[in-house]
This record gives C-alpha cells, structure tokens and sequence, in this order.
C-alpha cells in the first residue's frame, strides 16, 4: 500500500490503516520486550539489590557472582545443546559429581599425576553423555525418564564410591583453577567465558551448529535435507557430558571438597538458565547470549536474597516460580508472536 493509498479524498490518513500500524507497532514492542526480558529482569534485580544493600554493588560481591555463576553457566550450556535438539537432560547434575569424585580417588588412591586424573573425570562424564546419546537415539528411549534413570544411578553411584563421606585433602594442583586469582580477579570465570565464546562461535558458524538448529526445528526436515539427525543427537548428548565433566572440576576445585551428593543442587537451574534465555523447550531455537543472561539472572538471585538476608528456603520456592515464568513466557514467544 503506497502513502497515497492510505490518504482518504480529504488527505486524512484512513482510520483501519492507522489501526493496524498501531497494532503492528505493539507486537513488535511486546516481541523485543519478550525477547530482552532476561536482560530486563537482570538489569531491574540489580537495581533493587543494590537499593537493598550497597553491598551488592561492590567489586567483592561482583566477584563472587562471576565465580558462582561460572558451574551453573558451564551446565547451563551443556543443558542447552540437548534442548536445542528437542531433548532435556535430567543427569548433568549428576554427571558433575560423580565425574569429579572418580577423578579426584583415581588421584589419591591409585597416585596418579593430577593432570590424568582430571582427564579421566571428564572422560567419564563424556562417555556418560555418550551413553545417553545412544540411548535416546538408538533404543529410541524418552530423553526425560531415561536421563531421569541415569541420574538415580549415578547418584548411586556418587554415594557407593565416596561411601556416604565428603572426598577431600585433593592436591593443591587439583584445586588450582577453584582458587588461583589475577590482579585480584577469580580466574574461574575465564573458563566460563571461553566455554560461552566457543559455544557461540559453534553454533553460529560452524556446520554442526546449523544441524543442531535444523534437528531441533524440525527432525523430519532435516533429515530430508541429509543431516544424520541421529548423529546430532548424539553429539549434542556427549559435549552435553563433555561440558558437565569440566563443571564439576570447576566446582570441586572451587569448594576444596567433594560431597556425597555434588552437583544436584544445579539442575533445576541449569535446566532454568536457558529457557529464561531464550532456549526453547521445542528445540530448534537459543543463544549464548541469552543463556548467558539466564545465567547471571539466577545467580544474581540467589546472591542477592542472601545478602538481604531472606531464609535460604524461600530461594528454593523462587526458582521454582522462574522455571514456571520461564516456560509461559516461551510459550507466549511461539505461540502468541510466532518467534520460531
């Protein structure tokens, strides 16, 4: 429709044309909006925390935040690959503690170097996510119950090897990357940007991102087009382990000590941070950017309420209701505005 189209014989703009300018002008509103609302969300917390308790404003607490969001970020992005394919994830929680633990005995009661036994923590974590590949694909098993049964027995497991006690005395080069500092900075969180540059960077500009989008969009189609949807699939589960592996290092080195039930505080959250992000539930659709934004959303939740000094059960409950405000807000991205 052309300006002049729109005019009436008197030069008025025609009423039903600006009716619908309007109405476009508020969906492209109410789309940006639903497309920022972590970053929106992140920015108004931070206000209020900070009105709160000056505190939380300071260079220490920042730093604090980085540190703890670096685990939650790490399993944020493994959970993330699963989801992108139309899968979910249950046992990375699990995965990070029992990853950590064999590493961590396979250095102190075998003497191996610290070096092969990290590596033989996240090998295990990566095999785990192998096996879970092959069993989603393969058996064609449901990716939630059988995660769900994987996580039980790991969690079994964590619990027969550790014999129900906390693993500690690890050598100070084991616990390095937990506590060593720069200027003063953490360097844990550098861990966490990298993992985020190189998630990015993968799906973006790389052929197995695309095939991971296209799996998770539509299977049928892609595997049309000639992607071994299968094989994606697999892939996204084992850099899901792969990545899992390398978090519970992280938090190991970062606590000094591995419990027998590390690492299953997080998944709630990890599966949270990147639906709050953008991640669809569907498959097929998410950024680094906006897992990152869910990540630093929740992270700045949990430190926030402690420093206001709200009892740690009401944290709980909170994440709770974010899952919930997660997915509805999906759900309004897809269906409301069609943002696919």
């Amino acid at each position: 429709m052309t300006a002049q189209s729109d005019r009436t014989a008197d030069g008025s703009i025609a009423a039903p044309v600006l009716a619908v300018k309007r109405q476009r002008s508020v969906a492209v509103r109410a789309q940006v909006v639903l497309q920022n609302v972590v970053w929106i969300w992140l920015a108004g917390l931070i206000l209020i925390f900070g009105i709160l308790n000056p505190f939380f404003l300071t260079t220490s607490n920042l730093q604090n935040i980085l540190v703890q969001a670096t685990v939650l970020g790490l399993l944020g992005l493994a959970q993330s690959l699963v989801l992108l394919v139309g899968e979910i994830d249950l046992s990375i929680g699990a995965v990070t503690g029992i990853s950590s633990a064999i590493g961590a005995l396979a250095i102190q009661r075998l003497g191996l170097p610290v070096g092969l036994g990290i590596i033989i923590g996240i090998g295990v974590a990566t095999m785990i996510g192998f096996i879970n590949g092959l069993c989603v694909t393969r058996l064609k098993m449901v990716s939630l119950i059988e995660s769900l049964g994987m996580m039980i027995t790991l969690q079994g497991g964590l619990l027969a090897i550790s014999q129900g006690n906390t693993i500690t005395d690890m050598p100070g080069s084991y616990n390095w990357i937990g506590q060593a500092t720069l200027g003063g900075w953490p360097l844990m969180p550098v861990v966490l940007l990298a993992g985020f540059i190189a998630m990015g960077f993968m799906l973006r500009r790389t052929i197995l991102g695309r095939s991971l989008y296209a799996t998770g969009g539509n299977a049928a189609a892609a595997l049309v087009a000639g992607i071994r949807v299968q094989r994606i699939k697999i892939i996204a589960f084992t850099l899901s382990g792969f990545i899992s592996g390398i978090a519970g290092h992280l938090l190991a080195a970062w606590q000094g000590a591995i419990t027998s039930d590390q690492g299953n505080g997080f998944l709630l959250y990890a599966i949270a941070a990147p639906i709050i992000g953008g991640v669809s539930v569907f498959g097929g659709r998410g950024g680094t950017l906006g897992i990152l934004g869910g990540v630093l959303l929740l992270t700045v939740i949990h430190v926030g309420l402690a420093i206001v000094y709200v009892p740690s059960f009401y944290v709980t409950m909170i994440g709770g209701v974010l899952i919930f405000i997660a997915v509805a807000v999906d759900a309004l991205r897809v269906n409301v505005l069609g943002d696919h």
